[in-house]
């Protein structure tokens, strides 16, 4: 599936001056079904991905199956896994899954390292960098200073009354083991907040969980 050279400029304005280079890529878009793994942790970067439709989960896992959520990709954001990657030429260091449908444009990574030559991409990327670090602040705040039971009420909040999601993908939402989340929503349930279901969990009580989730 092709991109036009005009989508991808409208997504990344700083990539105007470098018109020749998208054109000759555009023809080479890649489209990816959902659950699709982009790249894994401990592989060297193939390529730079841009996207122009569809979502990107990046994770770090641990050994024993563990999965924390550093981010997500969407269409005009540039990855910071692959740019540090590309930057230091070293090994990834966060795997990436399609969450839904997505078409996307993998740079090479020369053309990437080219490109920061322009002073508007290379601005853009290091703009990248001063916002996903402090995305990644907050997360390591949430992680290590909030207690899990007030993280998984606020996760369960602003999502309609009826969530389809499973134990795990809520687990691997916190960074945590499936046991600890099935453990704390069955406590949620006997308070009468929420209502268990096969992959389903319905809110019974929401200003109880957002009393839970904003408490000092």
């Amino acid at each position: 599936m092709t991109a036009t050279p005009a989508e991808v400029l409208a997504l990344y304005p700083a990539l105007h001056g470098l018109d020749a280079e998208v054109a000759a890529l555009a023809p080479q878009a890649l489209a990816v079904p959902p659950g699709t793994v982009l790249f894994n942790e401990n592989e060297p970067c193939k390529g730079f991905p841009l996207l122009l439709e569809g979502e990107v989960r990046v994770s770090r896992n641990s050994p024993d199956g563990r999965s924390l959520e550093l981010y997500r990709l969407v269409p005009g954001e540039l990855c910071l896994a692959s740019s540090a990657c590309l930057f230091r030429t070293q090994m990834l260091a966060a795997q990436a899954v399609a969450t839904r449908p997505t078409r996307l444009l993998l740079v090479p990574p020369a053309t990437f390292r080219a490109w920061l030559a322009q002073p508007a991409f290379r601005d853009f990327v290091l703009g990248l960098f001063a916002d996903r670090m402090a995305d990644l602040a907050a997360l390591v705040d949430e992680v290590a200073f909030q207690r899990l039971d007030r993280r998984l009420a606020a996760a369960l909040l602003g999502r309609g009354p009826e969530l389809a999601i499973t134990h795990q993908e809520l687990a691997n939402v916190l960074g945590t083991v499936r046991e600890i989340v099935t453990r704390l929503l069955r406590r949620f349930e006997r308070e009468g907040w929420i209502e268990l279901a096969r992959e389903r969990i319905r809110i019974r009580d929401g200003a109880a969980l957002r009393r839970l989730a904003e408490a000092g």
